[in-house]
């Protein structure tokens, strides 16, 4: 009788010992909670901004008067400016703003006794974005201005061109304040006309842009 009893007590010990060594187990193994950091970039607020792009488009001759063969010419060249601009949050995923710039340029063409330079760019524009927290893409449009001067032999006239322009950009968040600005533009800067001594030449300008620049907001 104390035999068996012996042998039960071994028993249960035994079968305690292994559950709860299975539950050791359990508890060892199971893994541990992984913690989840949210980042997030405000763009809210006023900014300025430096930039820098080269440029391309056309300059036509629509009434054929100048006193050269083609009527339509290639302009192209680098431009450098800066900017400022803000941007209001519409909702939890949409970003508006305004932005205005101006822009030194060089760019050029013509052909024979006429030549022609483009020698400064600006813009004012909205701006309508999508907030990836560290990433902000947007379209952009709203009105342009371009000054140029146009020399037909010993002669050149300089004037202003008004119109509109449109556009796609990214802007990428490096530091809590600062972000990488990439913007393509399609700008039509309408016909302007140069009064010459001989004749008065409407020319029509319209240019595509790429541009990289850095914002400081604040």
């Amino acid at each position: 009788m104390n035999r068996l009893r012996i042998y039960l007590l071994t028993g249960v010990a035994a079968a305690s010992f292994g559950g709860a060594a299975r539950a050791a187990d359990l508890i060892i193994q199971e893994p541990a909670p992984i913690a989840i950091v949210e980042t997030t970039t405000s763009w809210d607020g006023a900014y300025v901004g430096a930039f820098a792009g080269y440029g391309w488009g056309t300059l036509n001759d629509d009434d054929d008067i100048l006193p050269v063969v083609p009527t339509e010419f290639d302009v192209n060249g680098w431009f450098l400016g800066v900017n400022a601009g803000a941007n209001f949050t519409v909702s939890e995923a949409i970003v508006a703003g305004i932005v205005a710039d101006i822009a030194w340029a060089d760019l050029n063409g013509g052909v024979d006794d006429f030549s022609y330079t483009v020698n400064w760019l600006g813009s004012l524009r909205g701006r309508l974005g999508f907030d990836g927290g560290g990433f902000l893409p947007y379209l952009t449009g709203g009105l342009a201005a371009a000054g140029a001067t146009a020399d037909v032999g010993d002669e050149d006239v300089s004037e202003t061109h008004l119109g509109w322009t449109v556009g796609a950009g990214v802007e990428l968040a490096v530091a809590d304040n600062v972000s990488i600005d990439l913007l393509y533009r399609y700008s039509d800067y309408g016909s302007s006309d140069y009064v010459f001594t001989d004749a008065t030449v409407p020319l029509d300008l319209n240019t595509h842009t790429i541009q990289a620049g850095v914002n400081f907001r604040f």
